[in-house]
């Protein structure tokens, strides 16, 4: 397997860029650290409920996460994630709660990872993921898959103990593949799902499956969503993708043969584009570009060799 370069696009991949955050795993056993590390008035805290937290936009016009000392956070116990720690030293908490605060100034606002992760610097970005994928996990997997017991939480966040069977329990991570697929005109290879709004189309994407490598997944998902036969991959980058909890891998992939058969399950319409095709169908509004935290919107801007064009000529 090879790594693709990406030399025509400047901004890092959503999600991806370094946090300055050490997840400093070792401690989340050590309980009379963590609660060192809660009282410390440094330690800054920050609520996640239903994958959404609350976002403030600064005086000089950032955008930033709504944290507060460990003092002011609202109580919890048992949903308290301890997400790592900065140079500086400072120690960062989730809670996980039913509903977000209110704030008294009003201006702050709910908001999810799809439009946040574009918002927010790297630390936070980088702590919201982390957040929201153990969110989405505890909800999730709330019994032992082995005897049916409501399990326990542990390692600040980190594991689910049964208290019955013993079992313990890690946060899922389900690989998925995505591809920009190219054939030998050097057309990009683009397929709208069936329940995406007309127009919308986006890079071929899948699960990898038990026994399968990654090569094989980027194949066998092009085949069966679009008939297409595929052979040389070459990896590009991943991006956690925590909806509910998947890693994205991404890829270069060289078609070998050119005739589409879509599965009309999961994907309604495929069609080969010249990057003329391509910038002229963007620019009408045809065609409308897959969302700017995506991981598709890079594979495709890797092919397309600059920003991708947004309706009305916009990049």
């Amino acid at each position: 397997m090879t790594t693709w370069t990406d030399h025509t696009a400047d901004r890092p991949i959503s999600l991806t860029a370094p946090s300055g955050i050490d997840r400093a795993a070792h401690h989340r056993l050590d309980e009379a650290w963590l609660a060192a590390a809660w009282s410390h008035p440094t330690t800054r805290v920050f609520v996640v409920s239903g994958g959404q937290v609350l976002i403030d936009e600064t005086a000089d016009g950032t955008t930033e996460l709504v944290m507060t000392p460990s003092f002011e956070a609202p109580l919890t116990e048992a949903h308290r994630y301890f997400l790592g720690t900065d140079d500086d030293g400072v120690s960062y908490f989730a809670l996980q709660k039913d509903a977000l605060p209110g704030r008294m100034d009003q201006s702050a606002r709910p908001a999810g990872l799809r439009e946040a992760g574009l918002l927010l610097s790297p630390r936070d970005a980088g702590l919201m993921v982390h957040a929201v994928a153990l969110e989405n996990w505890q909800r999730l997997h709330r019994f032992c898959s082995r005897c049916g017991e409501r399990t326990v939480i542990a390692a600040a966040g980190h594991i689910r103990r049964c208290p019955a069977c013993g079992a313990e329990h890690y946060p899922r991570t389900d690989p998925a593949v995505i591809m920009a697929v190219t054939d030998d005109d050097d057309r990009i290879l683009l397929g709208r799902q069936v329940h995406w709004p007309e127009g919308r189309f986006s890079t071929l994407a899948g699960f990898v499956e038990p026994g399968e490598s990654i090569e094989q997944s980027v194949r066998r998902e092009v085949f069966e969503e679009a008939g297409v036969l595929v052979g040389e991959v070459s990896y590009v980058a991943s991006q956690p993708w925590p909806f509910p909890s998947s890693l994205m891998l991404g890829f270069m992939a060289r078609a070998t043969s050119s005739e589409i058969d879509v599965d009309g399950e999961e994907i309604h319409e495929a069609r080969w584009f010249s990057r003329d095709e391509l910038k002229a169908a963007f620019e009408s509004g045809e065609v409308l570009p897959p969302s700017g935290i995506s991981i598709a919107a890079r594979l495709i801007e890797l092919w397309y060799g600059k920003p991708l064009t947004r309706p009305g000529g916009t990049a």
